[in-house]
């Protein structure tokens, strides 16, 4: 059964997701609907993420408000740079970052934290994961970048994930 319906839940979100784009409930949007929820979960079933165990759920909570934190603080001082500009041009550069985290679902997190705050841009991720490359819009110090990038974010991860 599972291999006909690996997802129900997202099979039924697909087919009334179809349904409600099209605003109908022909026979045609309803069979086509269908038709999408029940084969989009078995073709992309490779794509889905792997299931994760999470060690330390009470670690989410820290990580959630270091990256609140941490947006607040980019977004005042990227928009004072850009306000700035014409005191000290930011001083850009694509930085390489070590890894120690490997686990396939926390670089994925990790991934949306440098999504989210501003002046980083995750650029490139090694093969064997264990470098990152990332693009920092205002640098000062490298080293001190990278060691409060492993602190804040990646070392919460790998309590959460590994």
């Amino acid at each position: 059964m599972k291999r006909l319906f690996p997802a129900p839940w997202l099979s039924l979100a697909l087919w009334l997701l179809w349904l409600l784009l099209n605003l109908s409930l022909s026979p045609g949007h309803l069979l086509l609907g269908a038709v999408l929820g029940l084969c989009a979960p078995v073709m992309m079933r490779k794509l889905r993420p792997l299931p994760t165990r999470i060690r330390r759920p009470g670690v989410i909570v820290r990580l959630f408000f270091l990256v609140l934190c941490d947006v607040v603080k980019s977004n005042l001082a990227v928009a004072w740079s850009v306000l700035n500009d014409r005191r000290r041009p930011p001083r850009s550069a694509f930085i390489k970052v070590p890894l120690d985290l490997h686990d396939a679902n926390g670089l994925a997190a990790l991934a949306m934290i440098c999504t989210v705050v501003p002046g980083t841009v995750w650029s490139e991720l090694a093969l064997d994961r264990s470098i990152l490359l990332l693009h920092v819009f205002d640098l000062e110090d490298e080293a001190v970048f990278i060691q409060h990038f492993k602190d804040t974010y990646e070392r919460p991860l790998m309590e959460i994930f590994e």
